[in-house]
């Protein structure tokens, strides 16, 4: 693994992006300004002629040529089918990989997990409340929910909502359907259950609409303690800020130290992280892995959190489906994979066909559809998929 101690101004650590959209061009530019480190190589489906300025000067279409060419890896492709060979390449080369792909790791990350050091980084949720757990602990405080704020959702967004959205904030209209139909949290949920070794309350988690952070930080505490363990959980409050947040108890400090700090009478207290910057917060989790400094965050090797699909809709046997996250036909709930052992990951589900007719509602199993052969899918059914 690199270490920083070799690396400077004069020899900067060879950074490899993978992928092309609005996370991995953003973090390009910001790696090209960090002392230590250099954006080296940018792997892209897409033809560099596409492309302009250090993008295009970096651009390659050879996983190989980016693997012997970089010191340390950042996948954020956003597909999970396009990202499992790249990570396996990465990973036999003996290279670090950092991502941000929670879809990546809720659907096939615990396979890697245990092979070389694969990290998710600061800078989306799942991220985010790794690096707030870390200090939580760090100051004496026991995490009982580990939560995400959510100011908006429909399970049911139209098309033409989503295209001006997509429009609007200027990111594809599969990744603005899935922040609307709760896909992307469902996701985010579990990989936080799975990474910090928490449990969910409720298939589809709970997901406390109305209350403000603290009052809805105490109620999912005290269901947590009531179920005799943390929980990964959400709010839903359009006036909250887009942090994450933990809620628990601090049995160390004084508590009138607590509310002289703010923090309320107890016994609960609530840590917020009013904000996640995407791609400016990834280079702090590059460094972090090049200071020897290890995991911020993956699905580990024993997750117990999957992320099955549900119809949204009748959908007619023969009917191939481009998009399952962000798409028209599905969208994602977080469930115990002991108690959903049938269920299909949503994250395989991309470029899938339907076989048997499926009425709305109706949670998708393996005999429901026909998955595309790739290497995701093949970990999954070899080393993943649970046994009857």
């Amino acid at each position: 693994m690199p270490n920083s101690k070799s690396y400077s101004s004069e020899k900067p650590a060879r950074i490899g992006v993978v992928g092309t959209g609005f996370i991995a061009t953003g973090l390009v530019s910001v790696l090209s300004h960090q002392p230590g480190m250099q954006p080296a190589k940018v792997l892209s489906r897409r033809p560099k002629d596409q492309f302009s300025g250090r993008v295009a000067d970096l651009h390659t279409d050879s996983i190989n040529e980016l693997v012997d060419n970089c010191d340390l890896i950042v996948e954020c492709s956003g597909d999970v089918h396009h990202a499992t060979p790249i990570v396996d390449a990465a990973m036999n080369a003996g290279l670090p990989v950092v991502t941000m792909a929670t879809e990546f790791h809720v659907t096939v990350g615990s396979y890697f997990a245990g092979k070389g050091l694969i990290t998710e980084a600061e800078g989306d949720q799942p991220g985010c409340l790794a690096a707030l757990h870390e200090e939580a602990v760090e100051m004496g405080f026991s995490p009982l929910v580990y939560g995400n704020i959510k100011g908006f959702l429909n399970h049911q967004p139209t098309v033409e909502d989503m295209e001006f959205w997509s429009n609007k904030q200027g990111i594809s209209v599969p990744q603005v359907t899935s922040f609307t139909d709760g896909t992307k949290i469902q996701m985010e949920q579990a990989f936080v259950a799975n990474g910090l070794k928490t449990d969910i309350l409720t298939r589809g988690l709970s997901g406390i609409e109305g209350m403000g952070l603290e009052e809805g930080g105490n109620y999912l505490a005290e269901r947590a303690e009531h179920h005799g363990k943390p929980i990964s959980d959400y709010v839903l409050n359009g006036k909250l800020p887009p942090g994450v947040f933990i809620t628990g108890r601090n049995e160390e400090a004084d508590p009138n130290v607590l509310r002289y700090l703010k923090l309320g009478d107890g016994p609960f207290y609530t840590l917020i992280r009013p904000y996640h910057l995407c791609h400016l917060e990834i280079p702090r989790t590059i460094r972090r892995v090049l200071d020897g400094g290890g995991v911020l965050l993956n699905n580990t090797t024993t997750p117990t959190i999957n992320v099955c699909a549900i119809a949204k809709k009748d959908i007619a046997a023969g009917t191939d489906v481009a998009n399952a996250i962000g798409g028209q036909f599905f969208r994602g709930e977080a469930t115990r994979i002991a108690d959903e052992p049938n269920a299909v990951p949503i994250g395989l589900m991309d470029g899938c066909r339907v076989i048997r007719n499926l009425e709305a509602g109706q949670t998708v199993t393996l005999d429901d559809i026909e998955l595309r052969d790739t290497q995701a899918t093949q970990i999954w059914q070899s080393a993943l998929r649970p046994q009857a």
